[in-house]
């Protein structure tokens, strides 16, 4: 018992250390850094089409252009983009093409925008997405000040729907508890990086040096991909806490919560059996188990038994905190890390049987 308590105190004080090396995006580039191209694609958008617009109608930077890729879009995403662009000199509208074979949907549209695109700088964003106004030369900051090819961050998500309450904040758990973030941030190394796709910022010369989106076309998990490809090129990624300037209303229902992340989570575990047993082992015996060891603590009076879920809040708590998250999600980690080992599972075994994965009305093996 006494070995299960230091570990999870170990796992708290390992999680303020990593934080540490979490530059946030608050300083900002004072100069006119060249043009940039902010580029979203689009496909069945039309209840974020208001926010996102008048989001980008409010940015400070003035060296810039909107490109938008309406990907196929059946419903009124058309139509409201035109409303709210307004005639707006600096945004531009494009109609997708059909989706090649070999292609992701998301991915074949983001590589269509930088086709399209004039900037100096690519800051790729999701439809569903609203930045600060300054978002910009903060971004132009940590280039300049990192020599990075590449700022990412995941962003503050609010969340609606109770599946979301459990399964959302864990991206910012995995990243901010699993990632060594000092390792990831100063170095080049493939294996240590992270990456949200609905916040992308790249230098365009990296970025076509890399080879663009065209290098990851059949990746269901292009954000993190791009990161690896980034380094594998010789260029400096750098994760940055963005949730003061980023958030990002991923999913309106739980059916959408439910499907996106299914057709994540397994892939981005390198469809691996063992990395499912592993995780389902590891957050089974240290996230899930202590609350009812604590509910057996106090019906016996063992106090000590207390300690493991204390623990775990703690944790969630610092993690919530730096993420901008709700101030009392700490006490659904216990539910969250259950729900997670049945995603998990239902993921890899869908991918097994070679079901697929739906999203957005088309279907990804």
């Amino acid at each position: 018992m006494i070995i299960y308590i230091s570990l999870l105190l170990l796992f708290v004080l390992w999680t303020v250390l990593n934080l540490i090396f979490l530059p946030s995006l608050k300083k900002e580039e004072g100069e006119d850094c060249g043009l940039v191209s902010i580029l979203v694609p689009m496909r069945n958008e039309e209840n974020n089409v208001k926010n996102l617009i008048k989001s980008l109608k409010e940015l400070h930077y003035s060296n810039s252009e909107f490109l938008i890729l309406n990907d196929g879009s059946t419903d009124r995403t058309e139509k409201k983009l035109s409303e709210e662009i307004n005639g707006d000199h600096r945004f531009r509208v494009y109609n997708g093409k059909e989706l090649p074979e070999g292609w992701v949907g998301k991915v074949h549209a983001c590589s269509q925008l930088s086709r399209y695109a004039k900037g100096d700088y690519f800051l790729f964003l999701d439809a569903d997405v609203t930045v600060h106004s300054r978002i910009i030369e903060k971004c132009l900051y940590r280039v300049k000040k990192h020599k990075s090819g590449l700022i990412t961050g995941f962003p503050r998500f609010p969340i609606h729907p109770f599946l979301g309450r459990l399964l959302v904040p864990l991206q910012h758990f995995f990243v901010y508890f699993h990632l060594p973030i000092a390792i990831s941030n100063l170095t080049r190394w493939p294996a240590f990086t992270a990456a949200h796709g609905a916040f992308l910022f790249f230098k365009r010369s990296s970025y076509e040096a890399m080879g663009g989106h065209e290098k990851v076309k059949s990746s269901l998990v292009e954000d993190i991909q791009l990161a690896r490809e980034m380094k594998k090129a010789g260029f400096n990624v750098t994760l940055v806490n963005n949730t003061e300037t980023v958030i990002c209303t991923m999913y309106e229902t739980n059916k959408d919560v439910w499907e996106g992340f299914l057709k994540n989570i397994y892939i981005g575990l390198g469809r691996t059996p063992l990395a499912v047993m592993l995780l389902t082992s590891f957050y089974f015996c240290f996230y899930f188990i202590p609350l009812p060891l604590a509910i057996a603590g106090l019906v016996t009076g063992d106090w000590l038994m207390l300690l493991p879920l204390l623990f775990v809040f703690i944790q969630t708590f610092i993690i919530d905190k730096a993420s901008h998250q709700s101030v009392f999600h700490f006490v659904l980690m216990p539910l969250s890390a259950l729900a997670l080992i049945i995603l998990v599972w239902t993921s890899m075994i869908r991918s097994i049987r070679k079901k697929g994965y739906s999203w957005k009305g088309r279907t990804y093996s």
